[in-house]
């Protein structure tokens, strides 16, 4: 993938992607494709050419330059305790739904995760991209701390706080206005300190509840995600 095409110019594509044209979808010489550079960027284009490593694909056009629609929503949860799979459905339907990045979050109880998961999760995100066909990667970024974080939530004027026993998040929305950026919040298995919570609730971050049911870590960060994305999605129709 390229940053910016134009028409005539020749992309090689090999490796995994080379693989999935070729063998799981079969194309072959003269099939159309689009390229997608993973920031907005977007061009069609013709295989060309195939033999035994790779294929090459003409761009038939200029890059068109998709910006990113409606807020866009930071999702940081300290999901490096989970196992068997569950940080990688966390982060897939993430990159699903459309969040804009997603930060592991090192609280007292959460606090490490490992460098070789981080390679991992990149993965899933580039898969989860290619399969919901977004133009824009979500972005994994390093992990953070809850004093690093601060600075954060008290910079964003939409900032939620999945906490149990708060008041529910649809109680809270309709007192709300969208912004073009959001922040969610969603603690460890073992939930945030009330030491953790206090300093974050100084900080601007809204406590919104989420029903009377005890929730996992993905889960809680999967419906709160949802949620807020179908509401900014109305508002912004609304005023459209």
């Amino acid at each position: 993938m390229g940053r910016g095409w134009v028409p005539g110019m020749v992309v090689r594509i090999q490796g995994d992607e080379f693989w999935h044209m070729t063998r799981v979808l079969r194309l072959g010489v003269d099939d159309r494709v689009e390229l997608f550079n993973g920031t907005g960027g977007l061009v069609e284009g013709s295989i060309q050419r195939i033999d035994k490593t790779g294929s090459e694909i003409v761009a038939l056009e200029d890059t068109k330059t998709i910006t990113p629609q409606g807020v866009q929503w930071h999702v940081f949860a300290a999901f490096g305790t989970l196992k068997g799979g569950r940080a990688d459905w966390l982060i897939e339907k993430c990159t699903e739904l459309g969040a804009s990045s997603v930060t592991p979050l090192l609280t007292e109880r959460s606090h490490t995760i490992g460098g070789n998961r981080v390679d991992r999760l990149q993965r899933v995100i580039f898969a989860a991209v290619k399969q919901c066909q977004r133009l824009h990667e979500m972005t994994l970024n390093p992990p953070m701390n809850i004093s690093s974080f601060l600075p954060i939530v008290a910079q964003s004027k939409l900032s939620f706080l999945a906490a149990a026993e708060a008041t529910p998040l649809f109680h809270v929305l309709p007192n709300l206005g969208v912004e073009d950026n959001g922040v969610l919040i969603v603690g460890p298995e073992g939930d945030f300190t009330e030491e953790e919570v206090k300093a974050m609730k100084e900080a601007g971050a809204i406590p919104v509840g989420l029903g009377p049911r005890r929730l996992r870590v993905e889960t809680a960060t999967i419906s709160l995600l949802s949620a807020l994305m179908l509401w900014s999605d109305a508002q912004n129709a609304e005023t459209q």
